[in-house]
């Protein structure tokens, strides 16, 4: 174990020795809370390797989970649904406003790619019926801004994910759900240099 963290502290360090720079890689690791469009909460996790394909632009695959609590609304009776985890692979594109080699550096961000929809348990209000949820992956996208300083980043993104079908236990539709969610992320990244001197 001493030696896998002596072996990190070198590379961060090997990593932090010159400034953000086109044709370098790096890895970003970034935890958060998410807020469903329809309500709830959740929490998520999500790795990034990137290329630097500009001094101020980079492109990467976010790979991701957001484990959430989703209120529905079924035919006018409320009901809240159990965790459920969502996957995420996500082809992303990074604008960085790095003016005057500065530490703090603003960035913009969009993405496109696909998410997987975990099966979700309801607690209904009414009835008891069974319900289940059509949990068919989706393509989506993202769209993002935040900022770093360093080597830490924190950001919003909301990630726009199509509407699943819920349906009854005989295979009806009786209503959808949204799969949309915006999420609050703070995080760290290794290698690609950093920002300032």
């Amino acid at each position: 174990m001493k030696k896998i963290i002596l072996t990190f502290a070198a590379v961060c360090a090997f990593a932090s020795s010159y400034a953000q720079k086109e044709g370098s890689f790096r890895v970003g690791l970034d935890l958060g809370y998410t807020i469903p469009s329809n309500g709830g909460g959740g929490i998520l996790l999500s790795l990034e390797p990137k290329y630097n394909i500009k001094d101020n632009m980079n492109v990467g695959l976010r790979i991701g989970s957001a484990a959430m609590i989703r209120d529905i609304e079924n035919n006018g009776q409320s009901s809240t649904a159990k965790i459920s985890a969502n996957g995420s692979y996500v082809g992303t594109y990074d604008y960085y406003f790095n003016g005057s080699g500065k530490s703090f550096v603003p960035y913009v961000g969009a993405g496109a790619g696909y998410y997987t929809i975990a099966n979700v348990e309801f607690d209904t209000d009414a009835n008891n019926d069974d319900i289940g949820l059509d949990a068919n992956g989706k393509m989506g996208g993202l769209l993002r801004a935040g900022f770093e300083w360093g080597k830490f980043r924190m950001g919003l993104e909301y990630n726009l994910v199509p509407k699943s079908t819920l349906q009854d236990i005989n295979g009806d539709k009786v209503g959808t759900i949204s799969n949309s969610y915006l999420g609050i992320h703070l995080g760290f990244y290794v290698g690609g240099g950093k920002w300032g001197k």
